[in-house]
């Protein structure tokens, strides 16, 4: 009778675990279906649960993203509209200024055109209208007048040299002779002159005061300067 080796039953029982082990491991073929499906359907819901809760992270963020986009692409157009409103009131003001200064331009040139053409006009106008004062009786005893006042503030007493227009009258250059005469002791020379379309001047001691029509019009700055005052105050 053989002896058996001490190793045999350790071997048999791992023998035997192995398989306990495997039979563990290994579903049953008799496993009820209905669990079967209710663990198939959990895993399914769990994973469209976390699908669903993806989606809606990934839809919650774009969202937000775009809303963020669209704020601030809002905002950038506002911007560009007040820029472009900006830009446009200030194109709009340099327009309304650069038309406001060539209007003031053309006026000044209008201004300054209308006053040459008046004193030009002027100019043009003014020996005759001094001849017309000249043959008129109480105007040229007026324009004496001054003549005599100016010599007489200026040029010293004594026998004046009166050269005159051909056409003063004799009497009137009397009547002056003896007022002269009466206050300076000495009576006038008068003298005609041809070439004195109106007025007289007077001649002492190398001085002279002309009142003449040439003598008048001989100062054309001054005229021009009176005559552009008294324009201005009429306008």
């Amino acid at each position: 009778m053989k002896e058996r080796s001490a190793s045999e039953p350790t071997q048999g029982a791992q023998r035997r675990d192995v398989e306990a082990s495997s039979r563990q491991a290994t579903p049953s073929s008799h496993a009820d279906p209905a669990l079967v499906e209710h663990q198939a359907r959990a895993l399914v819901d769990l994973v469209e649960a976390d699908r669903e809760r993806q989606c809606t992270q990934i839809l919650g963020e774009a969202s937000s993203r775009a809303a963020a986009l669209r704020t601030q692409s809002q905002a950038e157009a506002r911007a560009r509209m007040r820029q472009a409103f900006a830009e446009q009131r200030l194109l709009q003001r340099s327009r309304i200024a650069a038309a406001e200064a060539r209007l003031a331009t053309h006026r000044r040139l209008h201004e300054q055109q209308r006053s040459a053409a008046l004193l030009r006009l002027a100019g043009e106008q003014l020996p005759g209208e001094l001849l017309a004062l000249w043959r008129q009786g109480a105007s040229r005893a007026i324009w004496v007048d001054h003549v005599i006042a100016a010599a007489s503030a200026r040029i010293p007493h004594g026998p004046w040299h009166i050269v005159h227009a051909a056409d003063w009258p004799p009497s009137e250059q009397q009547a002056l002779a003896q007022t002269i005469a009466a206050e300076s002791g000495a009576a006038p020379l008068f003298e005609p002159d041809a070439t004195i379309g109106a007025g007289l001047k007077i001649v002492a001691d190398g001085n002279l005061i002309d009142g003449t029509q040439g003598g008048l019009l001989s100062d054309r700055d001054d005229i021009q300067a009176r005559l552009l005052r008294y324009l201005e105050g009429v306008t």
